[in-house]
């Protein structure tokens, strides 16, 4: 394809103002609406094809998903799009000012294979909204999906307003070639570099939703049971392959045998005795990660789980204990069904070392102790926090989901993916009739007096 003349095309029609019409968006988002729900048993099948996922957590974190997004904008859109009235400063008085959200133009959406449509759809909500044209790409790892998404889109979309581009990595690169108005990027941060990079070369901005080591906090207050079940649901789902999962665990001493036990418990209760015979456990994307993953579990002790089947692309939720300080599975992001679990005597230490680490995209803490709660809040930097559970802070329209530092920039969820496609415009208006001198050379008062009420009106 030639991406050039796809990118024209679209703004093209942008520039035609067909996108701006609060009608037309909310239409359009209707046809995604209908998109997926008239496609659901495909997609379905789809995501179970390319990851194991059995329907209840695929339509729950997919497609269900994004069906909130899109219901949720199109409710709220009028309310958005309305300009926003701002107080116009003294020095241009008299004035109207106000912020108008507009937007960007043409975007480029690029989406992971862990979670192939939530990703690159709920992202597309927000485009459509602002009223930006979209191009789309698609993980490669995730055929199925892909293939069922990209029927969609061409069926209810003309591609000179939402165009879905299928290919390996180097179509990902000739695309970044392109000028484009916005990207939004989920990933890796190896990648997220390589994304801004690439868009740097044409000052585009960019939302980078990336990942990192979310370190998982446990304190010897916390309810044994109920925060085993907390941190094994958040980090078996989708057998680990899940960017704000908890990576590792630090436990206090106290209730480390407990907790392990629990957790151990927890697991058989999820997925039985024999993971790989259970329905509603997932399967590892492609044989690099496969193999990536089990040479993880190489380090440490195995507490629990262990086995694999590399023709199944099968790796058992699995708890690593006893681990070296400079052990791999705890250098790298694991995105996998490993769990290592580090015993900590003083808290202080363990946020020590937090803060020498890059900023993670969720940090998890579980505590009944409001002034421990605090104390971790002001001493941590994290995309997201998640207190007493695990991936619920992501669930909703109303939390804004982000990265910091090398977890990410820019955010969105609900408002704040609506915001993340839009440029915020501020506007002045002066009428003619009244232009006060005040204001214009030579000065009308002394310093001290332009002081005053400089301090009296900023």
């Amino acid at each position: 394809m030639e991406y050039g003349t796809l990118i024209a095309r679209q703004r093209t029609f942008f520039l035609s103002g067909g996108t701006a019409a609060p009608g037309f968006r909310r239409g359009m988002l209707g046809e995604l609406e209908n998109g997926l729900i008239g496609r659901e048993a495909e997609l379905l099948e789809a995501l179970r094809a390319d990851l194991g996922k059995n329907p209840h957590e695929a339509y729950a974190s997919e497609i269900g998903f994004v069906l909130g997004e899109a219901r949720h904008a199109i409710k709220n859109l009028p309310h958005w799009i309305r300009p926003e009235r701002r107080r116009a400063p003294f020095a241009a008085w008299p004035s109207r000012a106000q912020l108008r959200h507009e937007p960007y133009g043409v975007s480029l959406i690029i989406g992971p294979w862990n979670y192939p449509l939530q990703l690159l759809l709920a992202p597309l909500v927000g485009a459509i909204a602002a009223g930006n044209t979209a191009v789309l790409k698609p993980s490669e790892f995730a055929p199925h999906t892909a293939a069922v998404i990209a029927t969609m889109i061409k069926q209810r979309f003309d591609e000179n307003f939402i165009a879905l581009v299928e290919g390996a990595r180097d179509c990902a690169e000739a695309l970044l070639r392109e000028k484009f108005d916005k990207i939004f990027f989920t990933g890796s941060t190896g990648t997220g570099r390589a994304v801004m990079a690439a868009a740097a070369r044409h000052l585009t901005p960019v939302t980078l939703e990336l990942g990192g080591k979310c370190p998982c906090l446990v304190a010897a207050d916390a309810p044994v049971t109920i925060t085993a079940r907390r941190i094994v649901w958040g980090k078996f789902m989708n057998a680990g392959q899940t960017c704000v999962a908890p990576d590792h665990l630090w436990v206090d001493r106290r209730i480390a045998p407990a907790l392990l036990d629990a957790m151990r418990a927890e697991i058989r209760r999820f997925y039985g005795e024999n993971p790989q015979q259970s329905p509603d456990y997932g399967r590892i994307i492609n044989r690099r990660h496969f193999d990536r993953l089990h040479a993880l579990l190489a380090d440490g002790k195995i507490f629990h789980g262990g086995r694999a089947d590399a023709d199944g692309l099968y790796i058992e939720p699995s708890i690593l204990t006893d681990l070296p300080p400079d052990s791999a599975v705890m250098r790298e992001e694991i995105f996998g069904p490993i769990l290592p679990v580090l015993e900590y005597d003083d808290i202080t230490d363990v946020l020590t070392t937090q803060r020498g680490l890059p900023p993670p995209l969720a940090f998890y803490l579980f505590t009944a102790d409001r002034a421990l709660q605090e104390r971790v809040l002001a001493e941590t930097r994290s995309g997201g926090v998640c207190i007493n559970d695990t991936i619920s802070h992501i669930i909703g329209n109303d939390l804004p989901f982000g990265g910091v530092g090398e977890s990410g920039m820019g955010t969105y969820h609900g408002r704040a993916t609506f915001e993340c496609f839009s440029h915020r415009r501020a506007v002045l208006r002066r009428p003619f009739r009244i232009d006060p001198s005040f204001r214009y050379p030579p000065p009308k008062a002394s310093l001290e007096t332009l002081k005053r009420v400089m301090r009296y009106f900023g």
